[in-house]
């Protein structure tokens, strides 16, 4: 029988909302997954209320989704307040993008008909590409932001015109317990992981930040340079990587969790021996 390849290997994982199944993944491939939740998601009611009203009243000409929880947790909400049709109505007024397969999969579930999508790696450049064609001086537009404001893209709509509202319906913050990602930027200084993957900038960030409270920032970024194969989910993560002083050693075709790990036990393969 073969060997598992990342058996008995060591890996990181910054994951919070879906670490059971990145989890799960590095398992089945023989390794030993070394958990840090490192972003938690704040709700923010505020905004959710400011796109319900803007839906209902139709005041978007044009709506554009970055994130797939975002959405699905606005529409839980219009639910929750039973305007759920009002706002999907509303919506059906305007032309829709997305930005990537996730929220393009919830607006699709919810019936909501999708005018704009991106191409891979489904970043904000891909999306500003295609809305080049859309129209969006003079007329309002909503903007859902992920956890933090993408100053880019917004900056980009205002500068072409647009009446632009900006949602952000959680804002991501730090764990209320840090002791693991305290944990973890330990073991990554003692090399004590084989490698460390990333599913967004902000694990980047938050593990970072950690590092710098306990005054460990420059020998994390150390390990993970000489010791530690980086694995960063797409060009948005290992940007925020390289911003930190780390360069990613694996970055796979296809920016999702699975392709990440299967990216990293191919790394791990090629590389044994060498």
């Amino acid at each position: 029988m073969s060997r598992p390849p990342l058996a008995d290997r060591r890996i990181g994982l910054l994951e919070s909302r879906l670490s059971a199944d990145i989890a799960t993944l590095v398992t089945r491939l023989g390794g030993i997954p070394v958990a840090a939740p490192s972003v938690r998601e704040v709700a923010r009611p505020d905004d959710v209320e400011a796109f319900v009203d803007g839906a209902i009243e139709r005041r978007f000409a044009v709506a554009i989704f970055q994130t797939g929880v975002g959405a699905a947790a606005l529409f839980r909400e219009a639910e929750r307040r039973g305007r759920l049709r009002e706002v999907l109505d509303g919506l059906g007024a305007a032309t829709v993008a997305c930005r990537g397969p996730k929220p393009l999969a919830v607006l699709r579930r919810n019936g909501v008909t999708v005018h704009v999508t991106t191409d891979k790696p489904h970043t904000t450049h891909e999306l500003l590409q295609a809305l080049t064609s859309v129209e969006v001086s003079g007329v309002g537009a909503l903007l859902v932001h992920y956890g933090e404001r993408n100053v880019t893209l917004a900056e980009a709509l205002l500068a072409r015109g647009a009446k632009l509202v900006e949602v952000c319906p959680y804002a991501w913050a730090l764990p209320e317990d840090v002791s693991p990602l305290e944990s973890i930027v330990r073991d990554a200084v003692d090399r004590h992981l084989d490698a460390m993957l990333f599913t967004n900038q902000v694990q980047c960030r938050h593990l970072f930040q950690i590092a710098d409270w306990m005054e460990l920032a420059s020998p994390l970024a150390a390990s993970l340079n000489a010791d530690i194969v980086v694995g960063a989910v797409g060009p948005v993560a290992a940007s925020a990587l390289r911003a930190a002083g780390v360069t990613p050693d694996v970055i796979p075709a296809s920016p999702n969790m699975a392709s990440l790990i299967t990216a990293v036990a191919d790394y791990f393969e090629l590389t044994e021996g060498t």
